[in-house]
């Protein structure tokens, strides 16, 4: 019994202690476990198989819209990565080094990838030629490094894995209309399948992608109000084509250089999913993306029929096409029921012998713990509506939090107030400044998360400098 009772027990209170809840639930889900080394996480198979699911969605997305994958080498030397020079000192304080290759030391230092725009520029310099050439239409799935003082499992980690695209295109138009296609796929994806409502905006000029032009990204509210940044897409211009010499013969014959973006997602948008669906019973995942949909929990199971009915179950549900799998363990159905809840599966299918009687079986929400009786004549259908009442009700949740905790403000002092008191974002108008930025950073400990592409037109005061402003900006604390 010590056992049973353990999966729960260990899960600190969110309301609590949100931060030390996030590391339970992370820890006995088994999405994690810590390496010898600070920042460097194992991604155990419950957690890599999210990210098998995430990827797949993904790189369907990105093919659909003609990019193809490539692979770039782990390390840039010292002398590539110095082309570019807002973009080095971006990432100076995150590099790792290598000095050393077996026992001869290097005559050039080499960088472990922290992002990979430099080596797609030198790659391009080589291979672009003409303007029949473009677009060129590339993304790769890899791990980076970047050597953070503070670490957390997915939100802040010094290796991470994530896609990376980067695209060169002959005109600045034809560049701007990828960076936003792009910041859609991934407000698309975040809604649509994760169950994560997203504010699509602008970054401000402190908190642009290093080297870029503009930097668009997707905001998300977790759970405790907080902000995670959870995608990204950088319009570059041709900014680096000229740092790398990357020019092309366009259509009149004369040589012109490409225009350029990046864009990417990473492993901390599971981090993501479990700050904004998790409770105090472990993870909740979206059907969408769970790699188990639905856990079937023969109840009785030492008597006549019912593993064989259970297992009947299992290969209906598989058949359907969907994510299932069956516990014949001789666990106690309780001690499986706070097990599967902590793994966050969407649904739970009991059948037991009066089930069996019956012509039914039990499922069971993970979302809101809504049991429902289910006809075994309509299992698959059944099942399959109630998972797209999981994903549809996960979303509204997540919506709701994100309304109900949306404030608008007019002066330093309520934005202070409103972040100390009730946390979430809060909505003003902004001069521009990046003076006013700073200050008021200082003052209420907020950030700027965007520019919303979604302005009202409203004019208002700045909260800081009381200039009048027609340009709505989300503050807040992120992660």
């Amino acid at each position: 019994m010590a056992k049973e009772k353990k999966q729960v027990e260990q899960i600190t209170d969110m309301d609590v202690d949100f931060a030390q809840w996030y590391t339970d639930v992370v820890l006995k889900a088994e999405l994690i476990d810590y390496s010898g080394v600070k920042g460097l996480m194992v991604l155990r198979p419950y957690g890599y198989a999210i990210w098998e699911n995430i990827q797949k969605v993904l790189d369907g997305m990105f093919k659909e819209t003609g990019h193809e994958n490539v692979a770039m080498p782990l390390l840039i030397p010292e002398s590539l990565l110095q082309k570019e020079k807002d973009h080095v000192e971006g990432f100076a304080p995150e590099v790792a080094w290598v000095t050393h290759g077996g026992n001869e030391e290097l005559t050039e230092r080499l960088c472990i990838r922290p992002t990979s725009e430099t080596l797609f520029c030198e790659h391009w310099n080589h291979v672009l030629h003409s303007w029949r050439d473009l677009p060129m239409l590339y993304n790769q799935w890899c791990s980076v490094l970047r050597w953070e003082k503070t670490t957390r499992p997915f939100l802040r980690g010094r290796e991470f894995h994530w896609q990376e695209g980067h695209t060169l295109h002959a005109t600045a138009e034809e560049a701007m209309a990828e960076t936003m296609q792009q910041l859609e796929t991934y407000a698309n994806f975040c809604e649509n399948w994760l169950a994560m409502p997203v504010i699509r905006g602008r970054k401000t000029e402190k908190e642009k992608f290093a080297g870029a032009v503009a930097t668009y990204t997707v905001e998300c509210m977790m759970h405790d109000t907080k902000a995670l940044q959870s995608g990204t897409s950088h319009y570059f211009g041709d900014g680096f084509a000229k740092a790398f010499d990357i020019t092309f013969t366009d259509k009149n014959n004369q040589l012109a250089y490409p225009h350029q973006t990046s864009w990417g997602l990473s492993t901390r948008i599971i981090g993501g999913i479990i700050m904004t669906h998790g409770d105090n019973n472990g993870l909740v995942l979206p059907p969408k993306i769970a790699p188990i949909q639905a856990i079937v929990i023969p109840i009785a199971m030492h008597k006549e029929g019912v593993k064989e009915k259970a297992n009947e179950l299992l290969c209906r549900l598989r058949d359907a096409g969907l994510r299932v799998k069956a516990d014949f363990s001789d666990y106690s159905p309780g001690w499986k029921f706070a097990e599967y809840e902590m793994k966050g599966i969407p649904l739970r299918v009991e059948i037991g012998p009066k089930d069996i009687e019956n012509g039914q079986c039990i499922a069971v929400r993970r979302d809101n713990g809504e049991k429902v009786v289910l006809s075994l004549a309509e299992l698959e259908e059944k099942v399959k509506e109630l998972l797209d009442l999981v994903q549809q009700g996960l979303f509204d949740k997540a919506k709701r939090n994100l309304v109900e905790n949306t404030f608008d403000a007019s002066t330093a002092d309520e934005i202070k107030e409103i972040i100390e008191t009730k946390g979430g974002f809060i909505r003003t108008k902004w001069c521009g400044a990046t003076e006013c930025e700073l200050k008021l950073k200082e003052y209420a400990g907020v950030t700027s998360r965007c520019i919303p592409l979604e302005q009202d037109g409203k004019t208002g005061p700045c909260p800081v400098c009381g200039k009048t402003s027609d340009t709505t900006i989300i503050w807040g604390v992120a992660y």
